[in-house]
């Protein structure tokens, strides 16, 4: 008798890597997260996250991004550990937001 198991895949919620670089960077973050989910707090079908991982495809967790910022419209608020993209009818961020900081290269800014 042969059995067929599918292994879990792993989606991870953190690269290790802190938030911001810096206070100025911090800053910009929270106050533009805070600033679109006040715009949206009263349209509970807009997410709103700050460096939240990003899975779009399905069983490929290599394929993410952490933006800074992102809003989703169509998504209803709450909290979340990622964002899977195929558990949210498919739904991709339609902004995002990446603040640079000193250490970014333009090579980091244009792949992100």
């Amino acid at each position: 008798m042969t059995s067929s198991t599918t292994a879990e895949i792993i989606y991870p919620e953190s690269d290790g890597l802190p938030l911001a670089d810096n206070t100025i960077q911090f800053r910009f973050i929270i106050t533009i997260v805070g600033g679109i989910a006040g715009m949206y707090k009263h349209n509970t079908n807009v997410f709103v996250a700050g460096d939240l991982f990003w899975y779009p495809k399905h069983r490929q967790p290599w394929v993410k991004q952490a933006p800074d910022v992102m809003v989703v419209f169509g998504r209803p608020q709450g909290d979340r550990r990622s964002y899977k993209q195929w558990e949210e009818e498919n739904i991709p961020p339609q902004v995002v937001f990446e603040i640079a900081s000193p250490s970014n290269s333009i090579t980091e800014l244009t792949n992100s």
